[in-house]
């Protein structure tokens, strides 16, 4: 039987698999928000490295035929604000080192088939049922040809509640991929399947201790 987290056993999400690095905590949170809040643009695609032993341990994705990554968009204006969308960097990373190790499959990305249409209010501090409200009709494919009859996955920094990465899925399902799957470097969550390490080395220089 697959393990998986407490709230994966009540909620129904639009993903049909979700795997993490490791948990928001400890020197991975700092990292996280070293990238978003200080601009650090290069350890993002260093951070991104560490989705390989999660994309290697699971077999669906190592398998998947033409898999395609899709990083969690964010509203023009936001992007502005950041100068970089966080989960791009990721991404990035992440295909860097697959073919850097010489992977059978490396996954195309692509950044431009979702996007998101409409700017939302942050989803910190918003309840359950707030924050899948907060994101619902949110995101659109444009260019739907790309992901029918692919696998994609999606690949974001930090699931919460599942809610965004739901709201993509469900988004990019109406187009007719194969499955969407989910990949996220960290879960903010207490209850997250054994054998998942709760404070994971992070291989990277100087990631400081930002609490914010």
């Amino acid at each position: 039987m697959e393990a998986r987290c407490g709230q994966c056993r009540v909620e129904e999400y639009d993903f049909d698999l979700a795997r993490s690095y490791g948990l928001y905590a400890g020197k991975l949170r700092a990292a996280i928000l070293q990238l978003k809040f200080r601009g650090r643009e290069r350890l993002g695609r260093k951070l991104g490295e560490l989705l390989v032993p999660p994309w290697q341990s699971v077999e669906e994705f190592r398998r998947a035929e033409s898999p395609l990554l899709v990083p969690v968009p964010l509203h023009p204006s936001r992007q502005r604000e950041r100068g970089f969308n966080q989960a791009a960097l990721l991404t990035q990373g992440l295909s860097r080192r697959l073919r850097r190790d010489g992977a059978a499959r490396v996954p195309r990305v692509d950044t431009r088939c979702l996007r998101r249409i409409r700017a939302t209010a942050a989803q910190t501090g918003l309840s359950v049922q707030a924050r899948h409200e907060n994101v619902r009709g949110v995101f659109a494919v444009t260019s739907p040809e790309q992901v029918r009859d692919r696998v994609v996955v999606l690949v974001d920094d930090v699931m919460t509640t599942g809610a965004t990465l739901s709201a993509c899925a469900r988004a990019l399902k109406a187009a007719g991929p194969v499955r969407v799957l989910a990949l996220t470097l960290a879960r903010a969550t207490p209850h997250f399947p054994s054998g998942v390490a709760p404070t994971p080395s992070i291989p990277v220089d100087d990631v400081g201790c930002d609490q914010r």
